[in-house]
């Protein structure tokens, strides 16, 4: 027997055991529509109609309600729901939504009760004219690649940081970064009507408006929506935790069109929310629901209405991860981190071109793959590190081949920057420096902490989840650290959302704080 033919034999065997002692966990998504509060048992119909099924729900069964915890008599008939079962059919957990959230009316744009701003602008709330430009319009940047377009900045900061341009409070709970455009910020958050896309002047942070787009999200890691709006001329579009995803006017916030990628896909609801900043390329919208009937989704961005849905073998869920285009040998494609490893789309229709699973691992999923050329590098953490996959096209089809793997960059979820050969990231707690091609460490530091990253004028930008942002040369041969401030934390919580270098400025957010700092001028 060969050598793979018997570790999936092994693999199957396990497989079985964990089955016989846990009970793998199945899943079933549509609607309420049968409550027996007597016998605490619900009927689920999915949304094709085509199965109903009876549960009876126990007392220890974990409940959510538009993202908060609750108990049997807070369900409803009429709600949209999944319902998780071990192996043995008993419900382990309900996740719940009320339908009118997720299927109604969208909710009028509106006004911030409480300006997000530490200052208040001349102009009022009237969003800034002339300014059409978007250094910054989406996750990664413009190119998202996590390199700024931005120079002429500061070769080296203040003893104390950049000058501190402006302060907004009051955004609400959440992880999300900004984007950067015509004259606006745009991030999200947890506000008292719900997850929310919220609009800031550039120049001074004051509120422009807010929209809600689904209930707030509430999780024991950390609340609030994690995704960055992306932007494209007058239209946004932005993905909560929960899968309701919107587009909206970029001037004003009113919605256009909005719907629930995992209610619609069924897709899985994944442990610590959706991450994910949806791609706009052409007229798609890129986004991930994961599941085996569609892993990965395109719509039309104008519309919403789906241009196809993407099938992965085997099935996988979401991972963490955003995904990115790039053309090889004339194939257009998508490329994503999921929840099983890697894996390839062609852009016109589809169709599944590869998979590779090689720098995946089954917990977390978190960094967006980063390219060079026909080279796609992907990382993750709990002991897994990275991979190399080399890219070939033939005709419509693609195939990735294994470069190499390294335990050198277990890139958590930070990001990482290619550069001129060279890849920069966070390897754990260690900020690495490899060869691209072949993995090689160049050079290894750990004086700024665990962390995410940005590029911007040639230099890189470290900002740690404790606190404290270095300036760095991107260079090879050595950590040559240029700058360091601490603009602390505020909240008292990590700061993952990654810094963003755009229109002379840097961007830090907080939880509910979002620092403007000036890096032109000392």
């Amino acid at each position: 027997m060969s050598t793979r033919r018997t570790r999936l034999t092994i693999a199957a065997c396990f497989l079985v055991l964990l089955t016989a002692r846990f009970g793998l966990a199945g899943i079933m998504s549509g609607k309420i529509t049968a409550i027996s509060a007597d016998d605490a048992e619900i009927t689920v119909e999915t949304k094709d109609g085509k199965k109903s099924q009876a549960f009876h729900v126990v007392a220890k069964t974990a409940i959510q309600v538009d993202g908060k915890t609750a108990v049997f008599d807070n369900l409803a008939s009429g709600m949209q729901i999944s319902v998780f079962t071990n192996a043995a059919n008993q419900v382990t957990k309900i996740v719940a939504r009320h339908a009118a959230e997720l299927l109604g009316d969208a909710p009028p744009a509106r006004k911030p009760a409480k300006k997000p701003a530490g200052k208040k602008s001349r102009g009022g709330s009237t969003p800034p004219e002339g300014d059409e430009t978007a250094p910054w319009p989406q996750f990664l940047g413009p190119n998202r690649d996590n390199q700024s377009n931005e120079t002429g900045l500061l070769k080296r900061w203040p003893e104390n940081g950049p000058k501190l341009l402006w302060t907004a409070n009051g955004l609400g709970a959440g992880y999300s970064s900004v984007s950067v455009a015509q004259g606006l910020v745009f991030t999200m958050g947890n506000r008292p009507q719900g997850e929310s896309i919220l609009a800031l002047r550039l120049d001074n942070g004051a509120g422009v408006w807010e929209a809600a787009i689904g209930p707030t999200f509430r999780e024991g890691m950390g609340d609030g929506p994690r995704g960055v709006p992306t932007v494209e001329g007058e239209t946004l579009y932005a993905l909560g935790a929960s899968g309701d995803l919107a587009c909206a006017e970029t001037r004003t916030g009113k919605i256009r069109w909005r719907k629930n990628i995992l209610t619609e896909f069924e897709g899985n609801p994944i442990k610590w929310g959706i991450c994910e900043s949806v791609l706009i390329d052409g007229d798609r919208l890129i986004c991930t629901p994961g599941g085996k009937q569609a892993a990965m989704v395109a719509l039309n961005k104008v519309t919403g209405k789906v241009l196809w849905k993407a099938v992965v073998p085997g099935g996988s869920d979401a991972g963490y991860a955003s995904s990115v285009a790039m053309e090889v040998g004339g194939v257009r494609q998508y490329v994503q981190f999921m929840q099983r490893g890697t894996v390839g789309i062609r852009a016109e229709d589809g169709k599944f071109l590869w998979a590779n699973d090689s720098s995946a691992n089954p917990t977390a999923n978190c960094s967006a793959p980063v390219w060079q050329d026909d080279m796609v590098f992907t990382a993750s953490d709990y002991g897994t590190g990275g991979a190399m996959l080399k890219l070939a096209s033939s005709g419509k089809t693609t195939t990735a081949t294994l470069a190499y793997r390294t335990n050198k960059m277990k890139n958590h979820h930070g990001g990482m920057v290619a550069l001129k050969g060279f890849l920069y990231g966070a390897d754990d707690a260690t900020w690495t420096c490899l060869d691209l091609a072949t993995g090689t460490v160049k050079w290894q530091n750990r004086s700024v902490g665990k962390g995410s990253l940005t590029l911007a004028d040639g230099k890189l930008i470290l900002r740690s989840e404790s606190g404290p942002v270095a300036l760095v040369e991107a260079t090879a041969e050595d950590y040559r650290e240029i700058s360091q401030f601490a603009p602390g934390s505020p909240s008292g919580k990590q700061t993952w959302p990654y810094p963003v270098v755009a229109a002379g400025r840097l961007f830090l957010r907080d939880q509910d704080i979002l620092q403007c700092y000036d890096l032109r001028q000392e």
